[in-house]
């Protein structure tokens, strides 16, 4: 069974009624965070963007010091082997995010003389900048006024505005327009209203044990009004990592990334004990270009650009 398209307790699209109590909310909770300090700059709001996607601020925090301390402009990144990008994310998790990191970076070099660019169909024309992430450094790092849907924002518009508990497990046509129709008219309060309502999804209304008590819309939200129906959309990815590929890729990687010289197969061979797994991994790591095979049945970390 669907969610209904219209529940009874939709409120209004026009967000004027939730952008001041959530944007002063957020002035007094906001968490500290290092990309979120004037002096971290856009390439610090772009690299947090990319290594927060799917993985938790307590992991993503030590890593994105010591990637800025190494590579503090653009430049510096593209300078090096895409290999050391893959080897300084660690164990941050979808590696590839690493090589796209590595890719805009050289073509913010290359196109726009090491600052990333201010103007968002730029940002979508890098490499490895998709939708979000291009409204994210625009709104984050420059101020702009662009909707930024990102899965903890999804759920907060879901439950305040649309009724229902979980949004779809993919972004709508819907959900945009929604977005934009909840945007504030000036860039300052749009830009803090995107910020707002993201941490406000992080840190309140979360996907489980939600406290709706310290909820500063919780009087005005549609999910609350109804009584918390629960979710009657289609049933929620769980996410598994044990026994899969992303586990056997994880440990095939960390061999490499703590090489620093080629690594014979017979070495990668001894971290999974299932071969036909092992060497599917181990191929899905060659395709995506995070490992580069070499003569004699050497494999290194990417030296080159791919």
């Amino acid at each position: 069974m669907t969610a209904p398209t219209n529940p009874p307790h939709t409120t209004s699209t026009n967000g004027e009624h939730l952008h001041a109590p959530v944007i002063d909310w957020f002035e007094d909770n906001a968490r500290d965070l290092p990309w979120r300090h004037p002096d971290a700059g856009p390439w610090g709001v772009m690299v947090s963007e990319f290594m927060l996607q799917q993985t938790p601020v307590t992991r993503v925090l030590p890593v994105y010091e010591q990637w800025l301390a190494r590579w503090p402009r653009p430049a510096d990144l593209a300078q090096d082997a895409p290999g050391e990008a893959v080897r300084a994310w660690g164990r941050l998790g979808y590696p590839r995010r690493a090589l796209r990191l590595h890719g805009a970076a050289t073509a913010i070099t290359e196109r726009h003389g090491g600052d990333v660019p201010t103007d968002h169909a730029q940002l979508l024309a890098l490499p490895g900048i998709g939708e979000y992430t291009a409204a994210a450094v625009a709104s984050f790092a420059y101020g702009q006024r662009h909707a930024v849907l990102d899965t903890n924002v999804r759920r907060v518009f879901a439950r305040a505005v649309t009724g229902v508990q979980y949004p779809p497990n993919a972004t709508t046509a819907a959900e945009r327009k929604l977005a934009r129709a909840l945007l504030p008219p000036d860039e300052q309060t749009a830009a803090r209203w995107a910020a707002a309502s993201m941490e406000l999804g992080a840190l309140v209304c979360t996907a489980k044990n939600e406290t709706c008590h310290r909820c500063p819309i919780s009087a005005q939200c549609a999910w609350n009004l109804a009584g918390k129906p629960d979710h009657e959309g289609p049933a929620r990815r769980a996410q598994t990592y044990a026994g899969t590929d992303r586990q056997v890729r994880g440990k095939l990687l960390a061999v490499l990334r703590e090489a620093h010289a080629p690594v014979p197969q017979s070495t990668l061979d001894r971290v999974w004990h299932e071969p036909v797994q092992r060497a599917r991994a181990l191929d899905g790591l060659v395709a995506d270009g995070l490992v580069e095979p070499l003569p004699d049945a050497l494999y290194q970390l990417p030296a080159t650009r791919t």
